[in-house]
């Protein structure tokens, strides 16, 4: 998706927060009218600590982030910045999977 590539690249060259540099965005969940999205990203630390520092740096980053944006699509609202669970459960399903095997 175009937005998910936009915001990627934004938060890799154009926002120099410390805090975001291990975001990545996973995807994009887009309202009806297109007028506004969800943006659901991960990071490689599993740290409570570096999750509040990269949501925190994202909140801040919003303003450009939106601005970037509106030069190349039309979007009247900011984006949402959801924290996408879905690897951290796969890891954890992996790790419960491997504990079953040891105890047989």
């Amino acid at each position: 998706m175009e937005i998910k590539r936009e915001v990627n690249e934004i938060l890799q060259k154009k926002v120099r927060d410390p805090r975001v540099q291990d975001v990545t965005i996973t995807d994009v969940q887009m309202l009806g009218d297109l007028s506004a999205a969800k943006i659901f990203y991960t990071i490689h630390s599993t740290l409570a600590s570096d999750n509040q520092k990269a949501q925190t740096g994202l909140e801040k980053a919003t303003g450009t982030i939106k601005r970037e944006l509106g030069k190349k699509l039309t979007m009247y609202k900011i984006p949402d910045f959801i924290k996408d669970e879905s690897i951290e459960y796969g890891n954890k399903i992996d790790e419960m999977l491997r504990n079953l095997e040891r105890k047989d």
